[in-house]
């Protein structure tokens, strides 16, 4: 007889490209904030960016010392590229008929490494929040994704669900990390396998419209 299939009682999602359709300037982000750090020198300029996200660079400042105020700044600079790339965001296709036919059934989370208020303020405006049994942003993360630290969160919440009866969906490699790193199985949206390989990433498997998540269920 083949391996008994897992019963998944929880879904995990990421936010930007995954459920909402973010137009959020990630690379000019990115760069914003890089060069900020360096003016600051916090960074050295010669710092190859190209394999950072934003997330993983504000940690990399972190790890160096980073004192408060600067932080604070660096958040700042973050959250205005949020808020003006959410204005009005749409949502992926098939998103709400798909949590709308699941929420009764599943345990539904979102982690994302957004500022909690811009994540509540577009789900809500999208008309999905309501179908969300909890929202994860970034200040309930002692580290940012790729850390698993929200992962962790929700199933330090939701402790009834062990992490193997969990099942997560992201378009990021960081996303396919936090999950792997906290025990949960990652499927990956719209992003070649390949690519979440090369990052250390090994996804079960790869979905092109959130529908086709049922197959994972």
């Amino acid at each position: 007889m083949g391996e008994q299939r897992r019963r998944i009682q929880g879904i995990i999602f990421d936010m930007d490209n995954t459920l909402l359709k973010s137009s959020i300037d990630f690379p000019a982000m990115k760069h914003a904030i890089f060069d900020f750090l360096v003016d600051r020198k916090v960074l050295p300029g010669t710092l190859s960016i190209e394999q950072h996200t934003t997330a993983t660079l504000i940690e990399h400042a972190k790890q160096l010392d980073i004192n408060v105020e600067l932080e604070q700044q660096v958040w700042s600079i973050a959250s205005r590229y949020e808020l003006a790339g959410m204005r009005g965001a749409g949502l992926e296709v098939g998103v709400h008929d798909f949590l709308a036919s699941i929420h009764t059934k599943y345990t539904l989370a979102v982690v994302t490494n957004n500022a909690l208020s811009a994540a509540m303020h577009a789900l809500q405006e999208t008309g999905i929040a309501d179908y969300l049994d909890l929202i994860i942003g970034r200040e309930q993360m002692t580290s940012l994704k790729p850390s698993p630290s929200g992962f962790q969160y929700v199933l330090d919440h939701f402790a009834q669900i062990p992490s193997n009866d969990w099942i997560s969906l992201g378009d990021s490699w960081i996303d396919g990390k936090g999950s792997m790193d906290a025990g949960i199985p990652f499927v990956s949206y719209q992003t070649d396998l390949s690519i979440m390989k090369s990052r250390g990433v090994d996804a079960i498997g790869r979905i092109d419209e959130i529908k086709e998540l049922e197959q994972f269920l």
